[in-house]
């Protein structure tokens, strides 16, 4: 069986059997991966303690054919601990793996592991409102990397141009703003202020966009987890997205 190590980061783990764990692994190399660790309960494993969101270098004893893998050892770099200091930033936190586990797999998850690390870093740098806006920038970031980012600067229908600094309609099923003549056609869409088209290209370039007020903070979130449901869905709730959302009501409430 080849090994091979890489950078990863911890997604998800629980107890098997009396001294093991299996865990879920978003790597560099490997993409999603779940790995069991064996004895990994023990005192002097070589696993450390494979905290939620702990990051380091994974050596994997790679089953072909197979669902689930053997991790030999974990060689922790950092833990990420200050995702826990905070109910926002430790909800907008399971949101993003959920987004990785739900959707990624080994061949796209290679393409999600630096916008997942790089949001999980600045969550932890966030605070207050910036929490639910870093987490909403990093979450479109992770749905671009999976190969469906929104069209907002040109028809998502015939690709013309569409002025940046104005409201424009947006279509869930055709992926983006539309033009004045192919709006005419499309049965479901929405109105996208300039603001709102403004905040999602920085959030899809890897920049900040403060959004300033909960209303419009509510109707971006609105917007992604129903992006979310039209394009990547399987028809399962993602319950920790849900749980971010509702908690990022109840602090504006």
């Amino acid at each position: 069986m080849p090994l091979i190590a890489t950078e990863a980061i911890v997604l998800h783990a629980f107890d098997y059997l009396e001294s093991s764990r299996i865990v879920r692994l978003a790597t560099r190399e490997a993409g999603l991966v779940s790995v069991v660790a064996r004895g990994a309960k023990r005192p002097r494993s070589a696993f450390g303690a494979l905290d939620l969101f702990a990051y380091g270098t994974a050596h994997i004893s790679v089953r072909p054919q197979r669902d689930l893998h053997t991790l030999t050892k974990f060689d922790a770099t950092g833990n990420r601990i200050s995702l826990g200091a905070t109910l926002a930033r430790f909800a907008s936190a399971a949101m993003l793996s959920e987004l990785v586990m739900r959707f990624g797999h080994e061949e796209s998850g290679r393409d999600l592991f630096f916008p997942l690390a790089r949001g999980l870093d600045q969550l932890q740098e966030s605070g207050g409102d910036a929490t639910a806006d870093t987490a909403l920038a990093a979450a479109w970031q992770l749905v671009s990397a999976m190969g469906f980012a929104p069209s907002v600067t040109e028809c998502a229908n015939c690709h013309s141009s569409v002025g940046e600094d104005t409201a424009a309609p947006f279509d869930l099923r055709a992926g983006g703003v539309l033009c004045d003549r192919c709006a005419d056609n499309a049965r479901a869409r929405r109105t996208l202020p300039a603001s709102a088209r403004a905040a999602l290209r920085a959030w899809l370039a890897g920049d900040s966009f403060p959004l300033g007020d909960a209303p419009t903070r509510k109707a971006h979130q609105r917007l992604l987890r129903e992006f979310l449901a039209e394009h990547l869905s399987d028809g399962r709730p993602l319950t920790a997205f849900l749980s971010w959302e509702k908690m990022s009501e109840q602090d504006a409430a």
